[in-house]
């Protein structure tokens, strides 16, 4: 009896165990299709990645070669060879050679003083990474204005322009002038007092204000160095009516 009835639930229980396993199969196909854009994205992202690198590497070309006169044949040292667009380039040896890495399709530009500038371009089909050039470059002819030199008419002229040129002062002589008295009055007279002149003068000012407090400030008119200055500042003339 007990056999026939752990038959009996075994047939009953058989589809709900079968249901069970299946919603499970299903429930991990569904976290593994999760999961398929991730590893499409991976594959095919790392295989272009790799695609660019790859073509960036054969992109990259090494340029080499020498630039000469046109008419002589002879290098040219120091000779610009610039990568248009890309802010970079290099200068030719002195024998006039150069090397230089750079991308098919690249427009290379030489220039020097006194020539005329030139530009080529890498093929973007080039064979290899590889690429040799002899760059002859042309004169460049600058036209200056016509230049007349004249001697003097006559050796008197010349002696007479020689004699009346005015020759700059020296050192000794502009010191001098410098440091004279009148001429350092005049300065003092004409040129504006100065932030730390105009500071000074006023806490001169208060200290004096201060000094007399309570008691009253001494004339000048009956100060006798004051009476000296005065009788030399009439003498000098600075009382004088200016123009």
């Amino acid at each position: 009896m007990a056999a026939l009835l752990c038959r009996e639930e075994a047939l009953i229980l058989a589809p709900a165990r079968d249901l069970f396993e299946s919603l499970c199969i299903f429930d991990r196909m569904k976290q593994l299709l999760r999961y398929i854009p991730i590893l499409f994205f991976l594959a095919f992202g790392a295989k272009g990645f790799s695609q660019e690198r790859n073509q960036y590497r054969d992109s990259v070309v090494q340029l080499y070669g020498v630039v000469m006169t046109a008419d002589s044949l002879q290098g040219i040292p120091s000779c610009s060879v610039i990568v248009e667009g890309k802010g970079r380039g290099t200068i030719t040896s002195f024998d006039g050679v150069f090397s230089i890495a750079v991308l098919k399709g690249d427009r290379i530009t030489f220039s020097s003083i006194g020539f005329k500038n030139r530009s080529i371009e890498i093929p973007k089909n080039l064979q290899g990474n590889q690429y040799s050039v002899i760059q002859l470059l042309i004169s460049d002819t600058a036209y200056l204005p016509a230049t007349i030199l004249k001697p003097r008419p006559t050796r008197e002229q010349f002696e007479r322009d020689f004699v009346n040129m005015k020759v700059g002062d020296d050192l000794y002589e502009t010191a001098r002038k410098n440091t004279d008295e009148a001429q350092r009055r005049i300065l003092i007279n004409s040129l504006p007092a100065d932030g730390r002149e105009a500071v000074n003068y006023q806490l001169r000012q208060q200290a004096t204000k201060a000094y007399y407090t309570g008691q009253i400030p001494p004339m000048n008119i009956l100060n006798p160095a004051a009476w000296a200055d005065f009788i030399q500042a009439w003498k000098r003339g600075d009382f004088k009516k200016k123009n």
